[in-house]
C-alpha cells in the first residue's frame, strides 16, 4: 500500500470518529518539511503531505499510531 500524506490523513480522520479520538497534523512540530501526526494520545512523524509515502514507512507509521492496516482500505 502506498499513499501520499494527504490521503493518509482523509482516511485517518472517519477511523478516528469511529474510535473517539482526535486526528491532528501540526507541521510546526517537526524539522524542515516534517510534522507530528497524532492519533488520540499516539503520534509519529509525517513528511510532507504531499510527498508519497513508501509501503515499509507506512506501515511503521501506523504501527506507532497503534493502527492496523487493514482498517485503511
Amino acid at each position: 500500500m502506498v499513499m501520499n500524506g494527504a490521503e493518509l490523513l482523509r482516511r485517518l480522520r472517519p477511523l478516528a470518529k469511529q474510535d473517539g479520538v482526535a486526528v491532528d497534523y501540526d507541521a510546526a512540530h517537526g524539522k524542515g518539511s516534517h510534522g507530528r501526526l497524532s492519533y488520540g494520545d499516539r503520534f509519529t512523524t509525517l513528511k510532507d503531505p504531499r510527498k508519497e509515502i513508501g509501503g515499509n514507512l507506512l506501515r511503521k507509521m501506523l504501527r506507532d499510531l497503534g493502527i492496523d492496516a487493514r482498517r485503511l482500505r
